[in-house]
């Protein structure tokens, strides 16, 4: 099953235009601050059968409070110290804040997790260890869980994809600069531009690109769901092409 969304509604005309073209959506909202249940109540209320909410998880468990994303976070929950959340450390701090996550997927009846960690959460010992120790405690319910690494991750390939067997995570990339480490049956990509170290958010994919991208995307035919989302401005559009050229390989 194909799945091409964007992250977040990008079509003009809101929700209700984004509806009637796809599927799927990443929301965003998410990862700066709890969205309140009655808010994710309307969410769901609001989309046709069949329609499908990825989260993206709340910055507290991968981002230091350090870090310059949290200049949107707002109020936030009292959760304890805030120096013991981020970077996937089995703090109660951090258990507390995948309680408040998982809430909100159960609410809105997600069945995925993108689990973005930034380039400070580098590939050491230290780091793999307490995220093994805590993604080994925490409560999944149904969810599958995906994993974006930044940074220096992109470099030991072999070290992602030990961790994502080990703790059954399915390896997020962006497959025009990286395909993922390891198989899974569950397939999640993030398309963030190209050009630029990590992200070029400004870029417009283009038809050489999408051509490319559903090439890629054809060599995982056999697995039980491939999810393509696009993350960059002009992310409604470019879905929709991509949309488009599916069709027709299909035709």
């Amino acid at each position: 099953m194909l799945k091409i969304g964007a992250c977040g509604w990008g079509l003009r005309g809101g929700k209700n235009a984004y509806f009637r073209e796809f599927d799927v959506v990443e929301l965003q909202s998410t990862f700066y601050r709890p969205v309140p249940s009655k808010t994710l109540e309307k969410y769901r209320q609001e989309a046709p059968p069949g329609f499908e909410y990825s989260v993206k998880a709340w910055q507290a468990i991968t981002h230091p409070v350090s870090s310059p994303t949290w200049k949107k976070a707002g109020k936030m929950p009292e959760l304890g110290d805030p120096l013991g959340l981020g970077h996937l450390r089995p703090t109660p701090e951090n258990f507390r804040a995948w309680d408040l996550i998982l809430d909100e997927c159960r609410v809105l009846g997600s069945s995925f997790l993108v689990i973005q960690t930034p380039p400070s959460f580098g590939c050491n010992e230290k780091a793999k260890s307490g995220m093994i120790d805590f993604l080994s405690k925490v409560e999944r319910s149904s969810l599958t869980l995906g994993w974006e690494p930044r940074g220096d991750w992109s470099r030991r390939p072999e070290e992602v994809g030990r961790i994502c067997e080990r703790l059954s995570l399915v390896h997020v990339v962006d497959p025009l600069r990286r395909l993922p480490a390891l198989e899974s049956e569950v397939v999640y990509f993030r398309l963030h531009g190209l050009g630029g170290d990590e992200t070029n958010y400004k870029y417009r994919y283009t038809d050489s690109d999408l051509s490319r991208l559903a090439s890629i995307i054809s060599t995982f035919a056999e697995s039980k769901k491939v999810y393509v989302m696009f993350n960059n401005i002009s992310m409604g559009e470019d879905a929709l092409r991509l949309k488009s050229i599916m069709k027709s390989l299909k035709s």
